[in-house]
């Protein structure tokens, strides 16, 4: 296939560390350009001078004054669950806050329940059609956690449709254990036993079954303190897992340490987080992944992207979709809450949803950036004005079509 007369080809470069601080504003393109493509792989691009015809007949499409762009690459979502949660939405325009609801049974325990009595193949089904539904609006490479069993078989069945769905999938997936999500309403009087049950019994299975690439912690005040997660962690080291951690949501409460004591690939969520987080952060190589969806579903305070930029740390964008707190996996939403709320550019909120994100999940050799020999996973926009109207245009659906190896998405 040919993809000819492109009006702007954006993130065209091969390289493999993540952006960080100025490098985030940079946004190589090529205006007018053309994309060649062979099964699922990029095979050839650059401006339309250099377009070469080739002996063998091609597929042409035209995409006059359309941009193209890598597919968002969502590295923290909990796709996999049972039942929505909207009558907690209720509670918190009634006034309830977050740790209310979770004290009073809901919140992830909710969830649990939910997910401990739902057949496998249901929540098999349920997650796929809405991973379908994420390619669509430009998803083309995905992390998903566990974390709403908090039992060794829920935990291990959440884990098994992960698998599942890696395997049957088009798009890059990535399965991360989050068994330390919240304390089990039988462990809330034996916290030492719930995590024995994790590092004892979880892990081993896990480890066994080959059913997760990272180990997530919630090291947050009233779930996992900071010692306990580096505990975890460092057991799902040994088991060969990478850590990853749900940081600084609702307090300041030693996440980040506890992250890059540990070398944790990226340190998630950080609404609450101060200077000495934000140096940290600058000074080593885990990534600052920004969930701005979470905070405006929770009315938080916003993760400070700006002042983390600009100090030199590494940043990506993630959704965060779940049924309680990020109930929507919409990217292009994403981009325009991180340019209003958070004050990013435009340039730097799509590094930070393509490439950076890749980066938090280790695929940046397959996708995330336009370079020979990546999938051919790509967005084309409808007709805009300008790179900026993506994100200015919030309420609008910007995207034409969806590319995931080579192929439109519905065609």
């Amino acid at each position: 296939m040919l993809l000819t007369n492109i009006k702007c080809l954006l993130v065209t470069h091969a390289r493999t560390s993540p952006l960080r601080g100025s490098e985030l504003a940079q946004l190589p393109r090529i205006e007018p350009a053309f994309v060649r493509i062979e099964g699922s792989q990029i095979v050839e691009f650059g401006p339309m001078s250099a377009l070469r015809v080739m002996e063998k007949p091609e597929q042409t499409v035209n995409l006059s004054d359309r941009y193209v762009l890598p597919c968002w690459c969502d590295s923290h979502t909990h796709l996999v669950f049972a039942g929505s949660r909207e009558q907690e939405f209720v509670d918190k325009i009634r006034g309830l806050s977050y740790a209310e609801i979770a004290q009073k049974g809901g919140g992830i325990l909710n969830s649990a329940r939910l997910l401990q009595n739902t057949p496998e193949e249901v929540l098999y089904q349920q997650a796929q059609h809405r991973l379908e539904d994420l390619k669509k609006l430009g998803t083309g490479a995905i992390e998903i956690k566990s974390g709403y069993g908090l039992t060794l078989e829920a935990e291990l069945k959440m884990l098994r449709v992960i698998q599942r769905l890696k395997k049957e999938a088009s798009i890059p997936i990535k399965a991360t254990f989050l068994g330390a999500h919240a304390f089990p309403p039988e462990f809330q009087d034996n916290r030492e036993g719930y995590i024995r049950l994790i590092i004892e019994e979880m892990l081993p299975r896990i480890a066994q079954e080959k059913l997760a690439d990272y180990i997530d912690v919630f090291c947050e005040q009233g779930f996992f303190t900071p010692s306990e997660s580096t505990q975890i962690l460092e057991a799902g080291i040994r088991y060969g897992l990478k850590p990853k951690l749900h940081a600084n949501q609702l307090h300041n409460s030693g996440g980040v340490q506890a992250g890059i004591q540990t070398g944790a690939v990226s340190v998630d969520h950080l609404e609450n987080i101060g200077e000495v987080e934000i140096q940290l952060l600058a000074q080593n190589p885990t990534m600052a992944t920004l969930l701005p969806s979470a905070a405006f579903f929770l009315r938080l305070p916003y993760p400070p992207a700006r002042q983390l930029i600009e100090a030199g740390a590494a940043v990506a964008i993630a959704s965060d979709f779940n049924p309680g707190s990020s109930p929507s996996g919409n990217m292009p939403l994403l981009l325009a809450l991180s340019c209003i709320q958070m004050r990013m550019l435009p340039e730097e909120a799509i590094n930070a949803a393509t490439f950076n994100g890749a980066c938090a999940m280790e695929v940046q050799n397959e996708v995330g950036s336009i370079a020979i020999g990546k999938r051919a996973n790509l967005i084309v926009t409808k007709a805009m004005p300008s790179l900026a109207y993506l994100p200015y245009a919030f309420g609008s659906n910007l995207i034409e079509r969806v590319m995931i190896n080579g192929g439109f998405v519905g065609s």
